[in-house]
């Protein structure tokens, strides 16, 4: 399958949330479009349909990463560089298993939440500037972003909460050391890795109605939706997707789109 001259946008964690707000804003002509989420959203296909846009879908479950990065690997690999205009990874997707204690969680959702979180996102990102290095090596140069969407909880430790935590520090991490190895490489790929703020999706209704005696932090979430101080979907893929367009971007590898 070959892209006509185009801006290609790989998103993760695109059937819901923000994630699929960034996908109904990055649907316009000159752009395409390839959603990675274990579930298809059918509105998507719809309003490529009335934009002209091009999109491809994957239904594929994250937390089988080295599957995921096999495919995107496979795709990336043979494609037509003349009809790229640049090439953007975005890693979205995340999971937050049962709160509390990790000792009170089961192993299977602690293991699928860095599956999902972190493995996935660095998985998918060796896949990506591996391909694409491919490409740089026979001459394209177009610009390479990865976009890794973090949280303030990777950089502020909170009690039942380990599992997100972890995922999230260790996604700043590793964005902070590829950063440095794409640097010394020539027309290396630039990567950040951004917290989005506090956003009203499904995964703050999770916070809300975890267990009190495990969770001492719920009060602050519910707080937080009673005053009105969540961001909608809507706004902060606004404001995420204005982060990527910036002139710097790279130049700080770990921000916050409040900063």
């Amino acid at each position: 399958m070959s892209l006509a001259h185009q801006h290609l946008v790989i998103l993760t964690g695109a059937s819901r949330g923000m994630g699929l707000a960034m996908a109904r804003q990055l649907l316009t002509p000159g752009r395409h479009l390839l959603c990675i989420s274990r579930h298809v959203a059918p509105e998507l296909e719809d309003l490529a349909r009335q934009r002209g846009a091009t999109l491809l879908q994957w239904s594929q479950d994250l937390s089988d990463p080295s599957e995921a990065a096999r495919r995107l690997d496979a795709w990336l690999d043979p494609q037509e560089t003349r009809t790229v205009a640049s090439a953007t990874l975005i890693n979205n997707a995340g999971m937050i298993p049962r709160i509390g204690p990790i000792d009170e969680c089961p192993a299977g959702e602690l293991a699928g939440a860095l599956r999902v979180g972190l493995e996935a996102p660095l998985l998918l990102t060796a896949a990506f500037l591996r391909a694409t290095g491919h490409w740089v090596a026979a001459g394209w140069r177009g610009p390479r972003k990865v976009l890794n969407i973090s949280s303030g909880l990777g950089r502020r430790a909170m009690a039942a909460q380990a599992p997100y935590c972890a995922a999230k520090a260790g996604l700043d991490h590793f964005t902070r050391c590829t950063a440095l190895d794409e640097a010394r490489r020539e027309h290396g790929a630039r990567l950040v890795s951004l917290a989005p703020g506090v956003i009203d999706t499904d995964m703050q209704e999770q916070l809300r109605a975890g267990d009190p005696a495990a969770f001492p932090d719920l009060q602050r979430f519910v707080e937080l939706q009673r005053q009105g101080q969540l961001t909608s979907p809507q706004d902060a893929a606004v404001r995420v997707l204005a982060w990527l367009e910036r002139a710097d971007f790279g130049e700080q590898p770990v921000a916050d789109v409040r900063d």
